[in-house]
């Protein structure tokens, strides 16, 4: 019994040894927000050249890939059971609507 309740405590005290070991506290050298600023101008065309001509368009095509899917079947559903559902299409068609003209306004936003 006290065999193992010492190699408990050696076990606890080895795991306490290596996480004081290996958590290094991190201080910041001056102005973190100037820092951040500077990387954002300078990073600021990049980013929105990529997130304009890539991510947009994307999210645009997969959300019209989306949509028609969800037309068609809302058709078929209609042809079954006589009733459309419009829900789901109308806010795909929403969210459509809002990603194609999110880059004439997102950037002034931010």
């Amino acid at each position: 019994m006290k065999k193992k309740t010492m190699r408990i405590l050696l076990c606890v005290m080895m795991m306490a040894v290596m996480i004081s070991v290996s958590a290094v506290s991190a201080f910041a050298a001056g102005d973190v927000a100037g820092a951040i600023e500077n990387t954002w101008n300078t990073a600021q065309a990049q980013i929105k050249t990529v997130v304009n001509n890539v991510v947009f368009p994307v999210v645009d095509m997969i959300l019209a890939i989306l949509f028609f899917v969800k037309v068609g079947t809302s058709y078929f559903e209609y042809r079954k059971h006589g009733q459309f559902e419009f829900a789901a299409p109308c806010i795909l068609f929403a969210c459509l609507i809002f990603t194609l003209t999110a880059p004439l306004y997102i950037w002034t936003i931010l």
